[in-house]
């Protein structure tokens, strides 16, 4: 522990060459406005103290901090953790920094984030959060700070947004199992979820309601564990159906549950899981899922953002279509 060497600063950096900070970080940043002997001197002594630039140092000449913030739902789900994985690798090459904010599905807690993005100082926002609006997005440009929404269409002069096109792909499945498939479909309602899964849902219904199909929409937790037991009860009485899960985990509660009941999949039962990740292909069964490529998405955000930053964004509004893989869990 003796051997550590503390951290070198700039603030140390500027104390031992005799010059200003601002000096110090203009010769850090290469700027013009330094004479070449004050630059020889600073540089002398940034090479002696072994200092190493930090993006503190940098932002004190551009008045920029580098640094985007990043509001999320949750941390946990694993499509959020490929989005977030996209994000870094960009902002890593581009020489960003990451703030995260995580709300918890409440639009009080996502308003109380919102003035905890404005408070920081971030150059700019990435948001996926389904529970703000037009105007609570609008409030955050107001500030100056360029803003790029996920899972939701609003663009502005300083927004830019990304969407998901899940809903014409599901009345597609739909329409395509009423040709030849037999079995109520139910879809799993998960409280707050947000808008994505409310649409979904919109369209499944709408789907049944054109075909005058009867269907069934069963409200369950976003816990595994417990819908798990929530379908052991079900299929007590119910012993065949299609079912729509928000996402792996609670498709794989209900897999498991047909299964430890006695019933076959896909045989008596079929699942979709719609928000699909790795964890469907290393289901067993094998989940049939829709799939968006998220680790794309937080990349191409982190893109528009720092487009954005730069002035340089022509296309504010970009769609990312789902896909259909259908796997063991449907026939």
């Amino acid at each position: 522990m003796n051997n550590m060497k503390d951290r070198v600063t700039i603030y140390e950096v500027a104390k031992a060459s005799g010059y200003s900070l601002a000096t110090v970080s203009r010769v850090i940043n290469k700027q013009s406005n330094v004479t070449e002997e004050t630059r020889k001197k600073v540089e002398a002594t940034i090479a002696r103290l072994g200092y190493k630039p930090s993006a503190l140092a940098q932002a004190l000449a551009t008045n920029k901090t580098t640094n985007i913030g990043i509001v999320i739902p949750s941390a946990n789900y694993v499509y959020i953790a490929n989005m977030l994985n996209g994000m870094t690798e960009v902002a890593k090459a581009k020489g960003y920094v990451l703030t995260l904010f995580v709300t918890n599905h409440s639009r009080e807690d996502a308003l109380s984030v919102v003035e905890k993005v404005i408070t920081s100082h971030v150059d700019g926002a990435v948001i996926f959060d389904d529970e703000l609006d037009v105007e609570d997005i609008n409030k955050i440009s107001s500030y100056q700070v360029p803003v790029v929404v996920v899972n939701n269409t609003i663009v502005g002069d300083k927004v830019a947004s990304i969407n998901f096109g899940y809903e014409h792909k599901i009345k597609e499945i739909i329409k395509n199992y009423f040709k030849s498939g037999d079995k109520k479909m139910y879809f799993l309602h998960v409280h707050n979820s947000g808008r994505l899964l409310e649409r979904i849902e919109k369209a499944f219904i709408e789907s049944h309601l054109e075909e005058k199909r009867s269907y069934g929409i069963l409200s369950c937790d976003d816990s595994y564990r417990q819908t798990y037991q929530d379908f052991i009860s079900f299929f007590k009485n119910t012993h065949q159906g299609y079912f729509l899960a928000y996402r792996d985990s609670i498709a794989m509660a209900v897999t498991n549950a047909a299964l430890d009941s006695g019933l076959s999949v896909p045989g008596d039962v079929e699942v979709l899981s719609i928000i699909g990740t790795k964890y469907a292909s290393m289901a067993r069964p094998q989940l049939s899922a829709m799939h968006i490529d998220m680790k794309q998405v937080g990349m191409k955000a982190m893109d528009m953002m720092t487009d954005l930053l730069n002035g340089g964004l022509d296309e504010k509004s970009f769609k990312f279509e789902s896909n259909y893989l259908p796997r063991v869990s449907t026939k």
